[in-house]
């Protein structure tokens, strides 16, 4: 297995992990925080999808189009925010997500090695100094977030997946 191969597994795999940590959980329940000061789930997803978008397009990648102002809506300022009105429907989320992860995947896939030797996006060289390591980040990232969900699916009552 090569190593653009299996940073495309990865990220497939990841993504449906979350797809799954997300499938039994409603519109309400996006939006509740697991502990005071915590970001919601909704918020989550609608940053990694932010967030990605954002790493494909640096690293010059076919990146689907987000919604108009879906970006500002997934800012830092807007993850205190428990306005329903705010934030999209789950659906749009998911969809989203899997829109950006499959472009993910197939850039990951089709990088060479001396494409994944490229330097990594400007704005976040210093943490992720390649486009390996963006690829890389990317996992990491959607991990941690992961990890956050899990955490509301406790306090929400909702079995342990993993």
């Amino acid at each position: 297995m090569t190593a653009a191969e299996l940073h495309a597994d990865t990220l497939s795999r990841n993504g449906e992990m979350l797809k799954m940590t997300l499938s039994d959980l409603s519109d309400s329940d996006l939006l509740t925080r697991p502990c005071p000061g915590a970001n919601h789930a909704n918020w989550q997803l609608g940053h990694l999808i932010s967030s990605e978008a954002f790493f494909l397009k640096a690293m010059g990648a076919p990146t689907p189009e987000l919604p108009a102002g879906f970006a500002e809506r997934y800012n830092k300022s807007t993850a205190a925010s428990a306005d329903p009105s705010q934030f999209a429907k789950k659906d749009e989320l998911l969809n989203l997500f899997t829109r950006v992860r499959a472009a993910s995947v197939n850039f990951a896939s089709k990088a060479k090695p001396e494409d994944l030797d490229k330097p990594g996006p400007e704005p976040i060289r210093p943490f992720s100094p390649t486009v390996g390591h963006t690829i890389l980040i990317t996992i990491a990232h959607t991990a941690m977030h992961l990890g956050q969900v899990q955490v509301l699916r406790r306090k929400l009552g909702k079995p342990v997946l993993f």
